[in-house]
C-alpha cells in the first residue's frame, strides 16, 4: 500500500507548506526590493522599515532580507514597478489589485486573463477607488458599508481572490464585499 504511510503524509504537507512559504517570501523580497531603491537602502525609511517588518512577522530569514535591501541598491537591479488594477467582482463588490512587476504589459494581460477567465473585466483606473480610503502605509480600507455577498457569488469571489493571490507578481488585494477586506502578499 505505497502512499499510506506516515512519511508520505508528511512529505507532502512539507511540500505545501514550503510552497506557500516560497511565494510569500518572494512577494516581500520584491517589496523590500522596491522600497530599498525608493529610500536609497535607508532602513529608517517608513516604507522599508515596514516592508522589513512584515517580512519579519512571516518568519523570513533575515539574509534573505539583507539580500533584498542590497538588491534594491545595486546598480544592476531591474526596474520594478507598482501597478494597481481595478474592477468589480461577483455581486457588484470592488476589487483593487496593487501588483509590483518588472514588465508592466506582461502582468496587465495576465491579470486581464484571471479576471476575464473568472467573467469579469478590468476596469479604468479610479472605477472601484471610490470604494477604499488610503491608509498612510499606503494600503486601503473599504469604506462603509461593505457590500454583503452570498451563495454563488461568495463562492466566486473566493475563487477570485486565490487564483489572483497565486500570482507571483500580486501583492495585495483589497475588496469591500463583508469577510474579505483584504489579502496581502504572505499575510494569510
Amino acid at each position: 500500500m505505497s502512499g499510506h504511510n506516515k512519511w508520505s503524509q508528511i512529505q507532502r504537507q512539507k511540500g505545501a507548506t514550503d510552497a506557500a512559504k516560497s511565494r510569500a517570501f518572494a512577494k516581500f523580497s520584491r517589496l523590500i526590493t522596491i522600497e530599498s531603491k525608493k529610500s536609497a537602502g535607508n532602513l529608517s525609511s517608513p516604507g522599508l522599515a515596514t516592508a522589513i517588518s512584515r517580512a519579519k512577522a512571516a518568519n523570513m530569514p533575515k539574509d534573505s532580507i539583507d539580500r533584498a535591501v542590497a538588491k534594491g541598491t545595486s546598480k544592476d537591479a531591474g526596474e520594478l514597478e507598482q501597478v494597481l488594477y481595478e474592477f468589480y467582482g461577483p455581486g457588484g463588490v470592488a476589487v483593487i489589485v496593487s501588483a509590483l512587476t518588472d514588465n508592466k504589459n506582461r502582468t496587465t494581460q495576465e491579470i486581464k486573463h484571471l479576471i476575464s477567465k473568472n467573467g469579469f473585466e478590468l476596469g479604468t483606473p479610479g472605477s472601484a477607488a471610490w470604494a477604499f480610503t488610503k491608509n498612510p502605509d499606503a494600503s486601503l480600507t473599504p469604506n462603509e458599508p461593505l457590500m454583503a455577498i452570498a451563495g454563488d457569488d461568495e463562492a466566486k469571489l473566493a475563487s477570485l481572490l486565490e487564483s489572483l493571490d497565486e500570482h507571483d507578481d500580486v501583492q495585495d488585494v483589497w475588496t469591500n464585499a463583508e469577510g474579505y477586506t483584504t489579502t496581502q502578499g504572505g499575510d494569510e
